[in-house]
């Protein structure tokens, strides 16, 4: 029989985070206790307030289609947040709604990208800006995030990597996977280079709420001149916790809204309308439930690079923002992937290769604070007993 696979799918890179997570799941269930700093997933309940507003939309019955773009009235809830809390000038017809993040990026990419087309992509970065412009034919040209730079971009490299082919430059702040959080300063500079060369920006802040030390994350797009070229990527699973749920969201110039639309349509029709529901609900109901998250987070956050800088042969910047740690793991002379891979097998801890997100993430694990401060505490007390049985087995 023959190959019935399309040769495309072979471009696409296996998710080298659910690679760990699948592992570290096939341990428990052969009985092994494993503390899971893998995966982004806040591990928070989601607010009582939204599961109600879902609960109660089933009940009325709404479990049907709705438009394509999404319920009017959360298209119209997301453009006044991003008017009060963006300072994006935006309207209802400017946001598309679609199943999570992940869908919006797909999306986008699909309208954008022709076959020879090449995207600016920091690295390290979430695979999915890799994996689509691959799918399509397209080339995602990376621009390096290092330590050293605090993990904000080098301007310089950024004009030198842009070629005739360039389409659009992608921007994710705060960071996954190193937490960096781009000033305006970074910003204005990169608004700069974009409108110079006549670039699509595309900027990624599903991470925007959680952010620590008094960071006040800015939106590109609310910058003098950038709503008409900047494509804004949000949505409801890490802010709110949410991640089930599947809403997320683009705002963009209304003739990229519209060309997204047909890829939308073909693709998931619409998000959950029920979904949806719980979505405005989140938007016009929060009080400080997100804010008691965040402090959270920051305690979490606060304990984790305090005790990971402390341990033999690894060292961490403090992230800025999200809930990862981006840990430097290169004097323990092996690669991160045998980090990982030691640190599962004989501490019971999972932790992601930092060579996943790109080779700027080599020599690096991420860290996932979301988890418990007493999980935290015990998979740090773990991974420092088997750091220095490491270095004793190398002496």
């Amino acid at each position: 029989m023959r190959n019935f696979t399309a040769s495309r799918v072979e471009t696409l890179t296996p998710s080298g985070i659910r690679k760990v997570n699948e592992r570290a799941l096939a341990m428990e269930r052969a009985g092994e206790r494993i503390i899971h700093f893998e995966i982004g997933r806040p591990d928070f309940d989601t607010p009582e307030y939204i599961k109600r507003a879902a609960v109660k939309s089933l009940e009325e019955g709404e479990v049907f289609y709705t438009s394509n773009f999404g319920l009017m009235e959360l298209r119209e809830a997301v453009a006044g947040k991003l008017k009060r809390e963006n300072g994006i000038t935006c309207a209802a017809e400017n946001v598309i709604v679609t199943t999570g993040l992940s869908e919006a990026v797909f999306d986008l990419l699909c309208t954008i990208l022709n076959e020879g087309d090449e995207l600016l992509v920091p690295d390290p970065v979430w695979l999915n800006y890799l994996n689509v412009p691959a799918l399509l034919g397209a080339r995602a040209v990376p621009y390096s995030l290092t330590e050293e730079n605090g993990f904000e971009p080098d301007l310089d490299e950024i004009q030198k990597n842009i070629s005739p082919r360039t389409k659009a430059i992608v921007i994710v702040t705060p960071n996954n996977p190193t937490g960096g959080v781009l000033s305006r300063e970074k910003l204005s500079a990169l608004a700069g280079i974009a409108a110079a060369n006549d670039l699509l920006v595309i900027s990624d802040e599903i991470y925007e709420r959680l952010v620590y030390d008094g960071a006040r994350p800015v939106s590109i797009a609310s910058l003098p001149g950038m709503a008409e070229r900047t494509v804004t990527l949000n949505g409801f699973s890490k802010a709110y916790s949410m991640t089930g749920w599947r809403i997320g969201y683009a705002a963009a110039p209304k003739e990229i809204v519209a060309a997204m639309n047909k890829i939308h349509q073909h693709n998931t029709t619409c998000a959950p309308s029920f979904a949806q529901r719980a979505a405005i609900a989140a938007l016009r109901e929060e009080r400080d439930e997100v804010a008691l998250m965040v402090r959270e987070y920051q305690r979490r956050r606060d304990y984790a690079v305090a005790e990971i800088n402390g341990m033999e042969g690894v060292s961490c910047l403090p992230p800025k923002g999200s809930f990862y740690i981006f840990i430097n793991v290169k004097k323990l002379g092996i690669s991160c992937a045998e980090a990982a891979n030691y640190l599962l097998a004989e501490a019971k801890i999972a932790l992601v290769p930092g060579g996943v997100f790109g080779k700027n993430g080599e020599g690096y694990l991420r860290m996932s604070f979301a988890n418990s401060l007493k999980n935290i505490a015990e998979g740090c007390e773990r991974m420092k007993k088997a750091l220095k049985e490491l270095a004793a087995n190398k002496k």
